[in-house]
């Protein structure tokens, strides 16, 4: 970071940056922090180098901070993510004028070996799903969030940003919406039960005379957030004894991995969680591929 006293080089083309992002690629809130943090430590980097003007930024320079970053021993994902948000930036200013040329368009991001996500079993999700079982508003809350994320397959961040008018009860879906589109998703009737349980005898009660459309909120009756859910999970998976350590996206992969395996094509999956590109959903194919050859070697005579 810049130091206190001095002035940043980039605070006025990164301000525009920032606002380029939110007002044309309507990133989250959280990208642009993403955005803003990556390009202040490259500024700090800079710094070091006695580069401090825009115009003195060579593709050399930035190659530089990479390679201390990998032997600094930054994560895979991380060195990409920073690259990702230099070349954003450095093209934005190149489309801007404010250099001459676009000095990080041949940084090459390092490849990521891609891990096969945590799955629980069917049995495992049944134990997780099982665990909320009073009748306690809090129960019911948690019972329908955890049926509708095993149902849907969505985001948390979806999850937690649904309203009641997401919800179509008597057809059985939800409508899910981001910054660019918005899609459909089918739930069945384990999901069903628990949330038309939820909106009758609990959500009221959780709300306290308040007025909102937000679907799922917390003990006070505002919405609930991320890690107010992630501890949620957590505490299940310990009552139900399930030793890995998941998390909320455990449960979407889970429901993608699940479908796959009882035989769903992968361009209804793909449309379900929301991926832009196949590939994605691909891992889900190659795991249940996995499977099978497993079986095939463990079972047959002559594997």
């Amino acid at each position: 970071m810049v130091n206190a006293g001095e002035v940043s080089m980039m605070e006025k083309e990164l301000d525009e940056f920032i606002t380029y992002l939110r007002d044309v690629k309507k990133t989250s809130h959280n990208t642009e922090l993403s955005y803003k943090r990556d390009i202040a430590k490259l500024e700090s980097f800079l710094y070091t180098q006695g580069v401090d003007e825009l115009s003195k930024v060579s593709a050399t320079t930035l190659q530089n901070y990479i390679l201390l970053m990998e032997k600094g021993g930054a994560a895979a994902a991380t060195v990409s993510r920073n690259i990702a948000s230099i070349k954003a930036f450095f093209h934005f200013l190149f489309r801007k004028g404010y250099v001459s040329e676009d000095i990080a368009e041949d940084l090459k991001a390092p490849r990521i070996e891609k891990k096969m996500p945590e799955i629980l079993t069917t049995d495992e999700v049944n134990r997780l799903l099982d665990q909320p079982r009073g009748a306690a508003p809090k129960d019911l809350r948690d019972r329908a969030m955890l049926e509708l994320l095993y149902a849907t397959g969505i985001r948390v961040s979806e999850l937690i940003s649904l309203n009641v008018s997401d919800v179509n009860l008597q057809i059985g879906y939800i409508v899910c919406r981001d910054a660019k589109k918005e899609r459909v998703v089918p739930f069945g009737a384990p999901a069903k039960r628990a949330l038309t349980d939820y909106l009758k005898n609990a959500r009221d009660l959780m709300l306290e005379d308040q007025t909102s459309d937000v679907l799922f909120t917390n003990c006070s009756g505002q919405p609930m957030s991320r890690q107010g859910f992630w501890k949620l999970v957590k505490y299940y998976a310990r009552k139900a004894g399930i030793t890995a350590d998941i998390t909320p996206h455990t449960l979407r992969h889970s429901f993608a991995a699940h479908l796959v395996e009882n035989g769903a094509d992968l361009r209804s999956v793909q449309e379900m969680l929301g991926h832009s590109d196949i590939s994605t959903t691909q891992i889900y194919a190659n795991m249940s591929q996995n499977k099978l050859r497993e079986v095939y070697v463990k079972n047959f005579p002559r594997g």
